[in-house]
């Protein structure tokens, strides 16, 4: 998906949200907001989806700021905030469909957006939009394409709720890799958030979506490490969590299914889908 001049105006927003979380110096936040509007303005009709383009701004924002991760703090407390409503909501009788509506509720944990406002009471919330279930419910087709999955992950605080997604897959048979983000990067989860969440311990295999530490949003295959390349070709299944993900995905032929699991949150994504901003979507696409 290419980016639009929505987008532009909501990454710009993301950016003096990050710097706000960071800078002190308001000249400093007007100069880095500068530099980065300039920059969109050279790349923004770039064919390349609209994850790498903001990838490369937000590597500017951090680089202007001197910061690697400016969303830690946030991270952390999404992730324990998470884990507390699991305790909760989550049950063993769960079945496929409920722990997908689950995370998929997680999902709606993202900062920064122009779009979007994440909640600050998430149990309410979470109750709320737990029984309006799923707006697009291919869930039964995605189950019996789980053989072998690759699973992209997206925010922290999500990532919780996907362990037990990925736990049921595993307990019913599933090959399991999972993929975060090969460094800090907005607000997704990476390596060390898969540790906290416990997938590391529940997957078969855990990937970064770069090879090294660059950060980058969604999956960008230039980028992608060579197993990572390998588990796409040998999987029966992609879930991709996330509008990032199916940003950058849905750019790519000739993929396994792809099961788009994520809470619309913008109106550009939402008009591609044909469903209304909110939405709560478990779409398979064969593409």
């Amino acid at each position: 998906m290419k980016i639009t001049e929505t987008c532009f105006e909501c990454l710009l927003s993301r950016i003096e949200y990050e710097c706000d979380l960071i800078c002190t110096d308001p000249q400093k936040k007007d100069e880095i907001a500068k530099k980065c509007r300039d920059l969109l303005t050279e790349l923004h009709n770039n064919p390349e989806a609209g994850p790498q383009i903001s990838s490369k701004i937000h590597r500017l924002a951090y680089e202007e700021m001197g910061s690697t991760d400016p969303y830690h703090d946030l991270k952390v407390k999404d992730n324990e905030d998470a884990r507390n409503v699991c305790k909760r909501v989550i049950n063993d009788t769960m079945g496929f469909r409920d722990l997908c509506l689950a995370a998929i509720i997680g999902n709606t944990l993202d900062h920064g957006s122009s779009e979007h406002t994440v909640t600050d009471n998430l149990i309410g919330y979470f109750t709320n939009e737990f029984e309006k279930g799923l707006t697009i419910d291919d869930t039964d087709e995605i189950l019996a394409l789980s053989d072998r999955v690759v699973f992209f992950c997206d925010n922290c605080g999500e990532i919780i709720f996907d362990s037990h997604l990925i736990q049921f897959l595993k307990d019913h048979g599933s090959h399991i890799t999972v993929v975060v983000r090969g460094g800090p990067i907005i607000n997704d989860a990476t390596r060390e958030d898969a540790h906290t969440a416990g997938i590391e311990a529940i997957c078969d295999t855990l990937l970064t979506n770069t090879d090294g530490i660059i950060p980058e949003l969604g999956y960008n295959p230039t980028l992608a490490p060579e197993n990572l390349l390998k588990a796409i070709d040998n999987a029966t299944l992609i879930i991709a969590k996330g509008m990032a993900n199916y940003e950058s995905l849905t750019e790519i032929e000739g993929l396994p299914p792809v099961a788009y699991c994520m809470t619309v949150k913008c109106v550009p994504i939402a008009d591609s889908i044909g469903v209304k901003k909110g939405s709560r979507i478990a779409m398979l696409r064969y593409q």
